[in-house]
């Protein structure tokens, strides 16, 4: 039966489909905490109360990196060089989402607008870390290997999106509820399109390591493709919504330690 579950058992089973899994996962989530690390250390002097909230984003974000490379120790692996086309996080940046790198690394003061940018990138990516770690939440929260892991980061995620809502929703009371629309709804729809790409390619380099078979393939190619348009046709408002989340300043406090894995 071809369930999302016997999917990704059959991806942790296999050493090299792991390997790849963690090391794209990783890699993502270590250039978030770059990102979040950068944009707290360049926020404006009207948003420096606010550096802190997303300091402590980059600081998950690192942990987060830290963790699946410490799930590949625990198996003897080594990280791979992550695939360009498979490289979520990068590739939103190329295409104009959220702040550009080369912004980043420079040292002039962002400006509010350009927190508004970063806020809105980060509810929409938020929104879909959220779901897929309550996805694996779901069937492995009780996995000897992942269980720990998977239920840390799912409570981080959740954390990160509740933050999201709260401080976009700040700045709509300041006038700024237009501008917020707009840089979500533009986020969203680039979103969906990148992680129907994204999610393409690394189907892709999974079924030749794990030897699918041409009409597996394309079974879960058609999965992919009718997500997309579920999503291109109504499913992007869940990411451009906003509500007072029930946790509130969720990324009040210091980060947590990471689960000793490894």
């Amino acid at each position: 039966m071809l369930s999302a579950k016997n999917l990704f058992q059959e991806i942790l089973d296999d050493d090299e489909s792991f390997r790849l899994f963690c090391s794209i996962a990783a890699g993502g989530e270590s250039q978030g905490g770059w990102e979040n690390g950068r944009i707290a250390a360049l926020a404006p002097e009207s948003q420096r109360a606010l550096a802190p909230r997303i300091a402590r984003h980059g600081a998950d974000e690192d942990k987060h990196g830290r963790i699946f490379n410490a799930l590949l120790r625990k198996r003897g692996l080594r990280p791979v060089t992550v695939p360009r086309e498979t490289d979520y996080t990068m590739l939103l940046e190329k295409h104009g989402i959220g702040l550009a790198h080369e912004r980043l690394r420079g040292e002039e003061r962002l400006t509010e607008h350009d927190i508004i940018t970063y806020l809105a990138h980060s509810r929409v990516t938020e929104q879909r870390a959220s779901e897929q770690m309550a996805l694996l939440r779901k069937h492995f929260a009780d996995h000897p290997d992942l269980g720990r892991a998977v239920r840390m980061i799912s409570h981080d995620e959740d954390n990160h999106l509740a933050y999201c809502h709260e401080e976009l929703l700040r700045f709509a009371r300041a006038g700024h509820g237009r501008a917020i629309q707009r840089a979500l709804r533009a986020c969203a729809l680039a979103e969906i399109r990148i992680y129907r790409d994204v999610s393409l390619a690394v189907m892709d380099h999974m079924g030749r390591i794990l030897g699918w078979s041409r009409a597996r393939a394309a079974v879960l190619a058609a999965g992919i493709h009718a997500v997309y348009a579920y999503e291109r046709f109504a499913g992007w408002r869940r990411m451009v919504s906003l509500a007072q989340p029930a946790r509130r300043d969720a990324l009040g406090g210091p980060a947590t330690a990471e689960p000793g894995i490894a």
